[in-house]
């Protein structure tokens, strides 16, 4: 059997510093993940849960991928049985791990927490990378994980009277812990890497099988429906949402993220990536007309603030 690598990052390597394409094209990333939302709710207007939608949406975008994926290994086999942990642990936590645990929370908290507790990822990168490199974070790095977390606390809107559950909580943390496993495994490259597409491609059929696991044993509510759904306004068939959640908020949003995060490394493609909640805002403004609070959009300065502030730690020469 072909020995598997881990997936560890690296010590301490000098890295080109981000270019403006990788920065954009992790905010394309972002934007296309935070169209979910207006999509999701649609869905669910329609009489869809939200198990049954991301299993459709990570189903589907899997089909979407799987001639791209199966012409970019065309006789480089090989290459996916080298990185099958890889395969797995990518479809397990950032296809699969993450939406499970996202939906058992909102089960016991609000939303905007449950959201909360998952965008943590990003601090409990710089904490991976402190105990991986054994070099204390710098403050700046300390600076813009505080402004980017109170700046997406702000978009949630968490404040106020927030309940919290201990199983909440819990399902909360094990999304967080899924998403920052999502940005290293996405970030991790070696000499026989597969291709993003490829990453992709193969983690979105590795992730659906858990979904529908999780379907068929009826651990979460999962029904769908075939009727005219409300979007943007309109009455339309609820193919349009559903082709756009699994075609431009999964297949093209985890390409591009594997992209992005292979070109910024994983702890700053992972402060890029609270850049989608904004983005869910804004879409939910233009789409659904849900007009954002003052607050929220102080909040989206603060996460810009936040990128910027550890964007700017990434530009010494040592970087994670």
């Amino acid at each position: 059997m072909t020995e598997i690598q881990p997936v560890v990052e690296q010590a301490p390597v000098r890295r080109t510093p981000p270019t403006r394409l990788a920065f954009a094209l992790a905010l394309v990333s972002a934007a296309a993940f935070g169209t979910s939302g207006p999509f999701g709710k649609a869905l669910f207007e329609g009489g869809w849960t939200p198990a049954a939608a991301v299993t459709a949406r990570i189903g589907i975008a899997a089909l979407v991928l799987a001639v791209p994926t199966y012409l970019e290994l065309r006789g480089r086999w090989h290459l996916l049985r080298k990185n099958l942990g890889i395969v797995l642990l990518y479809g397990m936590t950032g296809v699969a791990g993450c939406q499970l645990f996202y939906f058992v929370a909102v089960e016991h908290l609000s939303v905007g927490v449950a959201l909360l507790l998952e965008y943590l990822s990003p601090v409990l990168l710089v904490g991976y990378t402190w105990l991986l490199t054994r070099r204390a974070p710098s403050r700046l790095t300390l600076a813009g994980a505080a402004t980017a977390i109170a700046g997406l606390a702000l978009v949630l809107n968490v404040f106020g009277d927030v309940q919290l559950d201990t199983v909440g909580v819990a399902c909360g943390l094990a999304a967080a812990f899924c998403s920052a496993a999502y940005f290293v495994v996405a970030s991790h490259t070696h000499e026989d890497s597969l291709s993003p597409l490829a990453l992709a491609g193969a983690g979105m059929a590795a992730g659906v099988l858990p979904l529908v696991a999780v379907g068929a044993l009826g651990l979460l509510p999962f029904r769908a429906s075939t009727d005219d759904v409300p979007f943007a306004g309109h009455e339309v068939s609820f193919v349009i949402p559903l082709l756009g959640i699994a075609v431009i908020a999964a297949a093209f949003a985890y390409v591009t993220g594997v992209v992005s995060a292979r070109m910024l490394g994983s702890r700053l493609a992972s402060f890029v990536a609270l850049s989608e909640v904004l983005f869910a805002v804004l879409f939910a403004w233009w789409l659904l007309g849900e007009l954002p609070l003052p607050v929220q959009l102080a909040g989206g300065v603060l996460i810009v603030a936040g990128v910027l502030l550890v964007k700017a730690s990434e530009d010494s020469p040592l970087v994670e």
